[in-house]
């Protein structure tokens, strides 16, 4: 019972490391594009897509995003068809397909100095971690400094001040230092 509580905690500070790192990501895609889409085709809504560089799924994902944002009669708004896209369309921009037209025309100006490749691949891994703490899945047997670790400098290629502020806000590593030994009960019937 230790074990699942100490993994139940270290979910719970790893995914509020990886929220923040979320929002810092798509804020700062979010205004590359933007600033792209409005140079571009004087349209500063890119998720319109009015130089139809987005794939099939990346329009299910934005006519979903769009369709969250203004339930309820809500006037849409770019911050809340931002907010509704998943960490997954985020992932997907950085990755091989968008290299050309994204990444290349504006996405690599939110992180100065990296390769696409490193950028994705760490993105990835984040992703993944992500959703396997959603489906509550055992993190006691997953490289969580790692995770944390790749959190934090993703952080930093975006934005150092907002890494300094994540890292100084992570509970990840006081709490490795607390995990308990994992003990093998033998239930007799």
């Amino acid at each position: 019972m230790a074990l699942y509580e100490w993994n139940a905690e270290i979910s719970a500070a790893l995914g509020t490391t990886l929220g923040h790192l979320e929002i810092l990501l798509r804020n700062a895609l979010h205004e590359e594009l933007t600033a792209w889409s409005r140079r571009r085709y004087a349209e500063p809504r890119w998720y319109l897509d009015p130089g139809a560089v987005l794939t099939d799924e990346g329009h299910r994902d934005v006519a979903k995003a769009r369709s969250r944002a203004t339930r309820d009669g809500r006037a849409e708004a770019p911050g809340r068809v931002i907010a509704e896209l998943n960490l997954g369309f985020w992932r997907y921009l950085v990755a091989t397909r968008y290299d050309a037209t994204l990444w290349r025309g504006c996405l690599h100006r939110a992180f100065p100095g990296q390769r696409r490749r490193a950028v994705h691949s760490a993105v990835g891994r984040l992703h993944d971690a992500r959703n396997r703490m959603a489906h509550h899945e055992p993190m006691f047997n997953r490289p969580v400094a790692d995770l944390r670790a790749t959190a934090i400098e993703a952080a930093g290629w975006l934005c150092p001040v907002a890494r300094d502020w994540i890292a100084a806000r992570c509970r990840v590593l006081p709490l490795l230092a607390t995990r308990p030994s994992a003990v093998i009960v033998q239930v007799r019937r």
